[in-house]
């Protein structure tokens, strides 16, 4: 089950409204690519999409376009505040029936929509970066986020292969990424996040849990108002 809004417009030239600026942290897009571990097998490649946020973009659109943006209700009921949808082989949804990976979009009763070449050569590049090779992701998780909404801590676990990589693409307003331990209790960091950063945690940190903070107002050059994150995973 899920709700749709009319949101498909959001991921758009960067001309929709927005208070502030995109640079909440002070690091201007275009500064060199720069690595930054965060745990054991853990790292941010700062700025690694860059180059590339553009096309990544243009093709996140075209996704939209063929599966629309929809909020998702978990198990319990309640109605998820990111917007998501899906591309790839297999597509993550969450129903009162439960979370799981599904190759058929609910909505459309149709396949979800290929992944787009520049979407699989950016998650593999920025896997092998990080010390995973031949990352082969099945599935991408697109998650629109607007000021206010967050992404409570939890664990990547519905994957049956927990020997790959999750990697996750930072594009338009900032955000803090939450990174914790193991355990739901364990002590959780802060690390900020901007357009073109991709986080890759696997290996001893593969089921590490993770948010992401109240998104704050602002406004980006290439999405506006908005946050787009693409997670890559590997479903079987």
């Amino acid at each position: 089950m899920s709700s749709k809004r009319p949101i498909n417009s959001a991921i758009n030239s960067g001309q929709s409204g927005g208070l502030g600026s995109g640079h909440l942290f002070g690091d201007p897009d275009d500064e060199p690519p720069w690595e930054e571990t965060i745990a054991p097998g853990a790292v941010l490649l700062r700025r690694h999409a860059s180059a590339q946020a553009e096309a990544l973009l243009a093709a996140a659109r075209q996704v939209v376009a063929a599966a629309p943006l929809r909020h998702l209700v978990t198990p319990g009921g309640k109605t998820m505040s990111v917007a998501m949808t899906n591309c790839g082989d297999w597509g993550w949804v969450s129903d009162r029936r439960g979370y799981r990976y599904d190759p058929i979009d609910p909505d459309s009763g149709r396949p979800w929509p290929p992944m787009p070449d520049i979407f699989r050569e950016v998650a593999r590049n920025a896997a092998d970066r990080a010390g995973y090779p031949d990352f082969a992701p099945q599935a991408c998780l697109m998650n629109l986020y607007r000021p206010g909404t967050r992404l409570t801590l939890h664990q990547d676990r519905d994957e049956l292969d927990l020997a790959a990589p999750i990697v996750s693409v930072s594009l338009g307003l900032p955000a803090i990424f939450l990174f914790g331990g193991l355990q739901r209790g364990d002590r959780t960091r802060r690390f900020p996040l901007q357009h073109g950063d991709v986080a890759v945690w696997g290996g001893p940190s593969r089921l590490a849990f993770h948010g992401i903070a109240p998104l704050a107002e602002g406004h980006h050059p290439a999405t506006g108002s908005v946050r787009v994150n693409l997670t890559f995973r590997k479903t079987r």
